[in-house]
């Protein structure tokens, strides 16, 4: 099966968007008792695989016809749809409404960028 460009850009940034997540954030969680080394290494650690993953990512977009705005965004809005079910139910924070305009604002992005395509 042959995937569309954006679809397998989307995939693996959706994927390595978690990766990511983990390592900059689940510290905050479950090592705050433990020395900041520790989380350092264990983020990066982390992060390896997100960027493993986002790499590829990009250069799939970049010759498959998006542009480095494009991917950006893109790029922004996943983290947005990660950030947000990672912070409610996994960091346990109070669903907000902020989410809600904030990804409003990410739509505006999202047209903007890709009007012209």
């Amino acid at each position: 099966m042959n995937l569309p460009v954006l679809a397998q850009t989307a995939g693996l940034l959706l994927i390595s968007n978690v990766f990511m997540t983990f390592a900059w954030y689940a510290h905050l969680k479950d090592a705050t008792q433990k020395p900041l080394w520790i989380a350092i290494f264990a983020s990066w650690g982390i992060a390896f695989f997100e960027y493993a993953i986002m790499v590829p990512a990009n250069r799939i977009g970049f010759a498959g016809a998006l542009s480095l705005g494009q991917l950006k965004i893109l790029q922004e809005v996943i983290t947005l749809a990660v950030f947000v079910p990672f912070a409610v139910f996994y960091m346990k924070q109070p669903m907000r409404l902020d989410f809600l305009w904030a990804g409003l604002c990410m739509c505006g992005a999202v047209y903007f960028i890709f009007r012209s395509a």
